[in-house]
């Protein structure tokens, strides 16, 4: 397969309450099992009210996933059951693997203006991996590369390749990318994506054209007007951009400069079980996972 990815759906981050009362915008989650496979949810937490983001996520515990926080601005405190615990702060990114289970907090916190920001992905773990050992990475913004693409284009690579830079988190199941780009004005990004990948673009700033053509084109939009009948490739902040399949994936800009993060990974074709912060295959397993909750014996590897 040798083509330019369309957009398949395009989805509008929607604003909820999550953790002890933290404002954030959902991108996809429980409703959209399984389109996103392997990824489960999306949240962007930008902040400017402290009241709005201090409450916090206190101890919870997680089971059969991956949660990837990405900070852009403020900081957020964490610590989990194997006895790590830190700060992390703008450009630093929090790879957590939950697997067999970890019971951990995360208490975001404002810059000196009070804003705060960043943004959290989970990543589903197929069913020969749920029950791995935990592990924990904190990747500092220091050993983020940043590579100059032409045209003026700049891409954090977090995981995967962009040219000849492979990023710092490596080794990870669903084979994921995850790459943070700015584009300026008239100017173009093309990446090469692997076929059968699920690949999914989140716009953070201005506008792009994330559209094989800047031709109206059909997809679906959630959530749906019924004054918005013309499906435009041009998509803006806040914008969720599922593609469909193909070997690369071209965004353009004109009068806007557009930042968006870029995300794809393997999809893993299996049953998902998921309530709260636990996501496995069966019920039963679930039912499992929250008794040994229960019962204290949901962490195996502290």
């Amino acid at each position: 397969m040798d083509k330019t990815r369309k957009i398949k759906k395009v989805l509008i981050s929607q604003p909820t309450l999550e953790g002890a009362g933290v404002h954030l915008r959902r991108g996809f989650g429980f409703r959209e099992v399984p389109i996103f496979d392997p990824f489960l949810m999306f949240d962007d937490f930008r902040q400017d009210d402290p009241a709005k983001y201090l409450p916090g996520f206190p101890w919870h515990p997680h089971r059969g996933i991956e949660t990837i926080t990405y900070m852009i601005r403020g900081t957020a405190e964490h610590g989990d059951s194997m006895g790590n615990s830190g700060v992390i702060g703008p450009g630093d990114v929090q790879w957590m693997t939950a697997g067999s289970g970890i019971i951990h907090q995360e208490m975001p916190k404002g810059a000196k203006d009070g804003r705060m920001g960043g943004f959290q992905l989970w990543a589903n773990l197929p069913a020969s991996q749920k029950m791995m050992d935990p592990r924990y990475r904190d990747v500092k913004k220091a050993d983020i590369p940043e590579v100059d693409l032409p045209g003026g284009v700049t891409a954090r690579i977090i995981s995967g390749t962009v040219g000849k830079t492979r990023g710092p988190v490596r080794d990870i199941v669903t084979d994921p990318e995850y790459i943070d780009v700015s584009i300026p004005r008239q100017a173009e990004f093309v990446h090469p994506t692997k076929p059968g990948h699920t690949v999914v673009a989140y716009v953070l700033e201005g506008e792009g054209c994330f559209a094989a053509e800047a031709l109206a084109s059909s997809y679906d939009v959630e959530p749906a007007s019924y004054f918005d009948l013309e499906r435009r490739p041009v998509q803006g902040d806040h914008a969720i951009i599922l593609y469909g399949d193909g070997s690369r994936i071209r965004v353009t800009t004109t009068d806007s400069p557009v930042r968006f993060l870029l995300m794809s990974g393997l999809p893993l074709g299996e049953p998902v079980a998921w309530q709260g912060p636990i996501v496995m295959n069966t019920q039963e397993e679930l039912r499992t996972a929250f008794r040994e909750y229960r019962a204290g014996t949901f962490v195996k590897h502290a």
